[in-house]
Formats: structure tokens, sequence, C-alpha cells
């Protein structure tokens, strides 16, 4: 990992350690360091109404007349059920009506919050970038026995059935009537819950309920949802996550089993064109007008490669996927995961399949999960047979069988598409994009 990563992470984790009391024993409405309230306890500035699981989709397609006009009657419809117990601090739902939802959207963030269910058979959650949810309801509900209750809140019960998040890793409710607190963690889609002090959801994908062939998006509000009963909220904070932070946080889950292939000093197992790269602060950059494709000595079948990459303006390069050691690894290589400023001017008509993370010329990335130019963004690539899944700063942007792939931009054949080994390297084209903390794990 990088050390300047590194310490970010610890800097952070210590603060969150120092502000980990229970819900009943922190005073009101004052945000740990780092944190800004999102409920200053007298009243719901800052906030709007939504209406209840209303698809950012459809929301990203109203006029702006369109969208003022729903507006308008989703906050009249939040004053009737939604409301400030301001003698406690409290946010009241009466469990009717819209769902209460920040004015701001958010990307990166922690929450903290405290929720009470105030009688027994209750049901809400928090709506993570406007899908749901962390859920929240009575383990003893016998009304709801049937769809998991008796696990516990605390998880991402919308996911799909086979990811690990839908369920709490453990059960933390306090009794009805008692508060708790979750502490919500959010890079990319990937979650993190802390409940009552308990990991109960650990670095899991949040699925898109509204569109599950997608990654959620990027950004998005904070919803807490009003489900047929009295639930009432306090001490809400958030902190926005910094880029190293997610990066390193990234970096750490689940890093079991990876060896690091660069030693930032030189070229040290490695083998191409190294006189067109450089080693430059810990990192592996193309030289200025210079390029081909550096690769690992080593060969790998099955395997998991994790990386930082920065771009400079209208910057390309790709990552080399079973490379054979020569030639262009996009076609004669299993493939190249392109690496590319997808914000510049001058590659705005591109074929899908050329964005950045696309499997070039084969499957088109899910665009918008890149960070700005200059930043240092997070990837992650999963090679098991024919399959290629793509994780970008913690969202899936490709996941694919390359075998089912029959049609290929500009009906340009890919004989390495199969290919079953070969080295990891990267596919310069003049352009100084920089590489660092790259490690790879053998899925073999």
């Amino acid at each position: 990992m990088h050390r300047t990563t590194f310490l970010t992470l610890v800097c952070a984790l210590l603060a969150s350690l120092s502000t980990a009391a229970l819900a009943d024993e922190r005073p009101l409405n004052q945000a740990p360091e780092g944190f800004c309230n999102l409920f200053n306890g007298k009243n719901l500035s800052g906030w709007r109404g939504r209406q209840q699981d209303y698809s950012p989709y459809a929301e990203a397609k109203l006029s702006k007349e369109e969208l003022a006009a729903k507006q308008q009657a989703w906050n009249a419809d939040m004053a009737k059920h939604w409301s400030v117990d301001q003698a406690k601090s409290e946010i009241v739902s009466d469990g009717h009506g819209v769902y209460l939802t920040t004015a701001k959207d958010y990307g990166d963030f922690e929450l903290w919050v405290d929720w009470l269910m105030v009688n027994h058979n209750g049901d809400s959650g928090i709506y993570l970038r406007g899908y749901p949810q962390v859920q929240i309801w009575d383990p003893d509900n016998p009304g709801v026995a049937g769809l998991g209750a008796p696990k516990g809140s605390g998880a991402l019960w919308n996911d799909n059935n086979d990811n690990p998040g839908k369920w709490p890793l453990a059960k933390a409710d306090n009794p009805v009537g008692q508060w708790n607190t979750f502490r919500i963690k959010m890079i990319g889609a990937r979650v993190w819950v802390w409940f009552n002090g308990k990991l109960t959801v650990d670095g899991r994908i949040l699925d898109n309920y509204f569109d599950r062939s997608k990654a959620v998006l990027p950004r998005g509000p904070i919803e807490l949802q009003t489900h047929g009963s009295e639930i009432r909220f306090r001490n809400v904070y958030i902190r926005e996550i910094p880029p190293g932070e997610a990066n390193a946080t990234l970096d750490k889950l689940r890093d079991q089993g990876f060896a690091s292939v660069f030693n930032g000093k030189n070229f040290d197992g490695w083998a191409g064109p190294l006189d067109n790269y450089m080693v430059r602060d810990g990192a592996i950059v193309c030289k200025p007008n210079k390029g081909g494709t550096p690769h690992t000595i080593q060969e790998y079948e099955d395997f998991e490669a994790r990386l930082e990459f920065k771009l400079p303006p209208a910057g390309n390069n790709g990552l080399a996927i079973r490379y054979p050691g020569h030639g262009d690894t996009a076609y004669v290589g299993m493939c190249e995961i392109q690496i590319l400023d997808d914000s510049s001017p001058e590659y705005k008509t591109l074929d899908p399949r050329q964005y950045c993370c696309s499997i070039y010329g084969v499957v088109p990335a899910q665009r918008g999960y890149l960070r700005p130019v200059g930043q240092w963004n997070f990837v992650n690539v999963a090679v098991k047979g024919t399959t290629i899944k793509v994780e970008l700063n913690g969202s899936v942007v490709v996941n694919a069988d390359v075998s089912k792939v029959h049609q290929f931009m500009a009906n340009h054949p890919h004989p390495g598409l199969l290919r079953t080994k070969g080295s990891f390297g990267f596919a310069g084209h003049n352009d100084p994009v920089a590489f660092r903390d790259i490690r790879i794990k053998k899925l073999d």
C-alpha cells in the first residue's frame, strides 16, 4: 500500500474509533471531528421530500420545470408526515408519505445516524445515494418472519439473494423502544455497516434495486425511509471520504493472497520496452511520446490484479491481460482493459467499447465512475477462465464472459481472446499515465 494512503486510512480509523460511543452515551447534535450535521435539531433545513422508491433515472429525465413541480408536491407531503420534536432534537416520521431526503448528493461518505423504533412491528431503512437500503425492522415481527426479520436489522436487504451483504453478520438490534446506532461507510458501490458497535456488513456491493444490470450511481442523496410505523432519528452526521482514503480502504478489503509485482524502485521482474517507461515517485510512468507493452516476466492463468492509476489530460493507456510478450495485447493477448481520460473532448465520439475500463473493442464499461484527471483511481480486475470482472473505485463496471461475445468494434477479430495464460502489463500510448501499488493474486 502506498505510504500516504496508508497514513490517511490510519488517521481516519483512529478518528472513527474515538467516536464509537453508543447512542445513549453521545451528546446530541455534536458531530464528531471531521463530520458535519445533517440535522440541526430544530427543523428540516437541508432536507427535501422524495416520492417513495422513485428511480434516480426517472428523476434525471424530468425537465427543470417538471422536477420543480414534483418537488413542490413532495415537500408538501413531507410537511404532513415528517416533523421535529424540538424538545428532544429528534426527527419524527409517522410512517406515511414521502421519504426524507438530503438536498445534497454524496459520493463516497461515512454516515452516523441514531434511530428509534417506537412500536413493535416497525419497519424503516436508510437509503444510500437514493438506493435501498440498510434495513431497519423489528426482528420479532411475525408478519415478516419469512422475509428474514429474525436475522436482524443492519444489512442490505434489497440485495440479490446470492449477495452475502443481504444478511447481517451479527444480530445487534436493541429492544424496541431503545435507541440504536448505525455507522455506515460507502465507497463506490461497496458498503460497510457497524450496528451498535458490531460489524454487520463488510464491504459488500449494494445492488442496484432499479436496474440490476448496472452499478449504483456514483453520487446521490441519503434518504430516511418511512414504512407504516413511527420511527425517530437523531444525531445524523456525515463525512465525505477523500480519494486517498477511499483507495486505501478498498485496497485493504479482502487483501489476503496478493503479492506485489512492482517494487516501486526499478523494473526487476519485468520485460518488454522498459526504456519507454520510467519509475517516478514509486510509480511506473509512460515516457512522453513513448509506449509499448512492459509486462511481468511471470505468466498467469486465472488471477486478480489490483492497482492504482492516475491519468493526465487526454491520457491513454491500458492493462494487458494474458499477454504473450509480443504484438498488440488488445488482439493477440486475451485483451486490453482500456485506461483513458473519458472526460477529454477529443474522445467524445469513441465507440462505447473504447472508454475507460472497457474490454477494448469487445465489451463496453459503465461510465461515470472515473475520478477527475490528476486523482488516483483504484482498479481491481479478476480474470477467471473466459470471464472478466472490472471494479473501478469500488463499483463493478464490467462483468462479462468474453466467450459469448461475437461482435467486435469495427469487426476486427480478436484471435487471442480465449488465451488461457500470459503476462500482466501495460499498453502505453505515448502519454504519461502512472501506475502504482501493483499486486496480483493467483486464482488457479
